[in-house]
């Protein structure tokens, strides 16, 4: 399972079981469900699905050995799974056919990212000019980018325009006025209303959306959302095409989808009630929770078409609406489960009652733990160990007592320095999140598929950073 180099240019190019909880997506035939229990005994349920383990205690990930991987990219470095992701793309695209799959570009963005969820038939969700730009000049087209934010600049809604962007979701009652006022003459740009629907749901209060208690989009309790519906319809330059909601992330039940279904058809019927128009589009937004070890919940994907379709079906039916359009913003449920971090263990230290293992990264990479107390199942790779497992605490090298990237984890008890250790689910929200904290620099991002690994995102140098420093 040795790396091959590949020149740095972009290749060419079920139905899940009727339950909302369930261990792997896209496990229905006996020979992937036989894969899936496989992968459960080895301790890779949340890993890739290409991942498999190899002699002398190595695990392998798109055909390529994790410890190879990190001999010749160095570490911190995180290793993405290409199926993985197109994998993914395929399984929304299949469940919600006839719905618009717009990639969430926060959790993960880069230039081969961009082209493969281009290749894969979705449109993409940008937060800033810096994501949009990005986008558009790896070719993706604008016309298929939706432009989110709570707070957007001047210069964000500039470039949105500029660059024909498909649909601005209109988040703040000043957005309005500021959009309108920059369209140029003669043209309409398209736009949704972000609506507060009102349900709390979400894996950590940080996360949570939906409610009145935070700073995204307008209330539906309270008529701000219709309100923004009025003001809207009267700017000639500006073209409501729907309503946008989203409840939260790391949503791992159904229900509180239904529920906001619920809401919004109930704000269609009042705006064709109150303006004589039925809005053509619904954006449901994303947040479909993974697993981040074994055993935890996430979202079943088929499931949850089934169930926002009927609900919206037979709500639309009760109302006398046309049945909108859907649009669905999955991003962490597309790039999470298609990434590892790998890590060098520099020290390993007892402490009382406390084993601290630390590496040679930490919350600079991935400051999720430190700000939402988010657990991972970290393993040991590139040699065996019959060692009895130990709990031990893996910490980052960083200045800080909260750089904790799995607190209290099951490793071999003979883990030292020099060992790799493997943390899976780690494609969303690791690199995009990432800091300059102690001048350490990001890691590299390697894409693996089919024994090939290729560097995407280079390591991030001290000249890199240096160079943004004027001097005195």
């Amino acid at each position: 399972m040795s790396i091959q180099e590949l020149p740095a240019q972009e290749p060419p190019a079920q139905e899940l079981p009727a339950q909302e909880l369930h261990p792997a997506p896209g496990a229905d035939s006996p020979g992937e469900a036989a894969h899936a229990d496989a992968r459960d005994a080895e301790g890779l349920s949340v890993w890739p699905r290409s991942a498999r383990p190899e002699p002398h205690g190595d695990v392998s990930v798109g055909g390529v050995s994790l410890a190879e991987a990190a001999d010749r990219f160095g570490t911190p470095v995180y290793v993405l799974d290409e199926q993985e992701v197109r994998e993914r793309c395929r399984t929304y695209r299949t469940a919600f056919p006839d719905a618009d799959i717009v990639y969430a570009a926060k959790a993960f963005l880069c230039r081969a990212m961009a082209h493969w969820v281009q290749e894969e038939g979705l449109g993409l969700d940008v937060c800033s000019a810096g994501e949009l730009a990005l986008a558009v000049t790896t070719g993706f087209p604008p016309e298929k980018i939706v432009m989110h934010g709570n707070a957007k600049s001047p210069e964000d809604l500039r470039t949105a325009l500029r660059l024909g962007v498909g649909r601005i979701v209109v988040d703040s009652a000043s957005e309005i006025a500021r959009l309108a006022a920059i369209t140029p003459a003669g043209t309409r740009q398209p736009v949704m209303v972000r609506v507060v629907p009102g349900i709390a749901a979400g894996g950590h209060a940080k996360v949570r959306t939906g409610t009145d208690d935070q700073k995204f989009g307008l209330s539906l309790t309270d008529g701000s959302a219709q309100h923004a519906v009025t003001r809207i319809l009267d700017q000639p330059h500006l073209e409501l095409v729907g309503l946008h909601c989203h409840i939260g992330s790391q949503v791992a039940a159904v229900k509180p989808y239904v529920a906001a279904v619920r809401r919004m058809v109930g704000l269609l019927a009042r705006i064709r009630d109150q303006h004589g128009i039925a809005l053509p589009q619904l954006n449901l937004g994303g947040g479909h929770a993974i697993a981040y070890r074994p055993g935890e919940e996430h979202l079943n994907i088929s499931v949850l078409a089934g169930r926002v379709r009927a609900e919206l079906e037979d709500g639309c039916a009760r109302a006398g609406l046309p049945v909108p359009r859907l649009t669905l913003e999955p991003g962490r449920a597309i790039v999470g489960p298609a990434g590892v971090a790998v890590y060098r263990v520099l020290a390993v230290k007892r402490t009382g009652a406390h084993t601290f293992v630390a590496v040679d990264g930490g919350m600079s990479d991935n400051p999720r733990p430190a700000l939402y107390g988010v657990r991972y199942a970290p393993r040991l790779v590139g040699r065996p160990s019959c060692a009895p497992p130990r709990l031990v605490t893996v910490v980052g090298r960083h200045c800080e007592a909260g750089d904790i990237l799995a607190d209290e984890v099951a490793l071999p008890g003979d883990v030292r320095p020099g060992d790799l250790l493997a943390v899976p689910a780690a494609g969303a929200y690791h690199l995009s999140m990432a800091s300059g904290y102690n001048l350490v620099g990001r890691p590299p991002v390697v894409a693996v598929s089919d024994g090939i690994a290729r560097v995407l995102v280079r390591r991030e140098s001290l000249d890199d950073m240096s160079r943004r420093d004027v001097g005195l």
